[in-house]
C-alpha cells in the first residue's frame, strides 16, 4: 500500500476515533444507550483502521500521530459543538502537538518500516 493510502487509512482510525469519544461525551457516563453503543463501535472500528497501519507504520509513530491529531480535533469538537472553552494555553499546546506530527512525519526517518 503507497504511503497516502496508508495515511488515509490513519485518518480514517482518527476521525473514528474522534466520533467516538464524542459519543462518550453524549453518552453522560453510560446513562444513553445510543450514544454509549455508538461509542463502543466508533472505537472498534478505529482501532482496526488503527492495527492496519501498524503494517507499515511503527507504532510509536502511528500512535502518536493517532492521538496527536485526535487531540487536537476532539478539542475543536469540543469547542464548537459542546461550547467548551480553549484559553490562550490550551491553543498553544495544540499547536505544539500540531508541530510535533509534522515533525514526525516529514523531518524523522522512522516513519515507515
Amino acid at each position: 500500500m503507497n504511503p497516502a493510502m496508508l495515511y488515509g487509512v490513519l485518518v480514517i482510525a482518527i476521525v473514528f476515533e474522534v466520533l467516538g469519544t464524542s459519543a462518550m461525551q453524549a453518552a453522560q457516563h453510560f446513562t444513553k444507550l445510543v450514544p454509549t453503543v455508538i461509542m463502543v463501535v466508533c472505537y472498534a472500528i478505529a482501532f482496526y483502521f488503527l492495527s492496519y497501519t501498524l503494517r507499515v507504520i511503527p507504532v510509536g509513530i502511528a500512535y502518536a500521530v493517532w492521538s496527536g491529531l485526535g487531540i487536537v480535533l476532539i478539542s475543536l469538537v469540543g469547542y464548537f459543538g459542546f461550547g467548551q472553552k480553549l484559553d490562550l494555553a490550551a491553543v498553544l499546546g495544540l499547536g505544539l502537538i500540531i508541530a510535533g506530527v509534522v515533525v514526525l512525519n516529514f523531518f524523522s526517518k522512522s516513519s515507515f518500516h
